[in-house]
């Protein structure tokens, strides 16, 4: 059984998804720390800006927090309500002229406008799950925070995949940083590291720019996302 980690981003770009789709049981690592200003609370959107690119971000409460964990980030109630629409209207305004937007823009409203969650880990959640619905992936979640591991590091990626009878792991690229295999080879798992070509599609805003929210490939091309995602369109 292949099975990945990765932290619970806000807006996914391809590549998070793309490796969950290649995994038997992915688990969302929630319960390791929160880091500031990286993807957990923010994604790129394409636009017809200057650069071509703009945040959309998720405010959360970081003061006298710094040790936080992913799955205790609270959304800073006292501006949510008004960055919520500020980040749906860069959205429209980005995308409204896109090919699928009116198909799937209900379904990314619901989660980013209409719903008061208190918790970063719930908005990601949500959208990761609506991005699995459009893309077809069946790949099993598991929450970190769920599986009682008391490790850290590379020992709490091995602790995971042994709780949940891994025989392979795939990790990131910078796995080979910091994993140490050795340790996981003993246990009878075998490390291996994702590689990403990130495909080339048409956009709205002129030339393709990689290394956006999948929601640029959602509303550019539809049903086709998953086939471009894999390489099989």
């Amino acid at each position: 059984m292949i099975l990945t980690i990765h932290q619970p981003e806000f807006l996914p770009w391809l590549g998070f998804f793309h490796k969950m789709n290649l995994a038997d049981q992915y688990v969302v690592l929630d319960s390791v720390q929160y880091e500031k200003n990286y993807f957990q609370n923010r994604n790129k959107i394409r636009t017809s800006s200057a650069d071509g690119w703009n945040w959309i971000t998720i405010p959360v409460l970081k003061k006298d927090r710094s040790t936080q964990l992913i799955q205790d980030v609270e959304i800073d109630q006292n501006v949510i309500a008004r960055q919520q629409k500020k980040n749906w209207k860069s959205i429209e305004q980005s995308y409204q002229k896109a090919p699928y937007f009116e198909m799937y823009e209900g379904a990314f409203k619901e989660v980013l406008l209409n719903q008061e969650p208190k918790k970063i880990i719930d908005t990601n959640l949500r959208l990761i799950s609506t991005f699995r619905d459009i893309l077809a992936i069946q790949t099993p979640l598991t929450l970190a925070s769920d599986l009682e591991t008391h490790l850290n590091g590379s020992e709490l990626l091995l602790e995971i995949c042994e709780k949940l009878g891994a025989d392979a792991y795939l990790s990131g690229p910078h796995g080979r940083d910091y994993l140490d295999e050795s340790e996981f080879e003993s246990h009878g798992i075998k490390v291996e590291y994702h590689e990403f070509q990130h495909p080339e599609y048409s956009q709205i805003h002129g030339a393709h720019m990689p290394y956006m929210s999948t929601l640029d490939l959602i509303f550019n091309h539809g049903s086709d996302s998953m086939k471009i995602l894999t390489g099989d369109g």
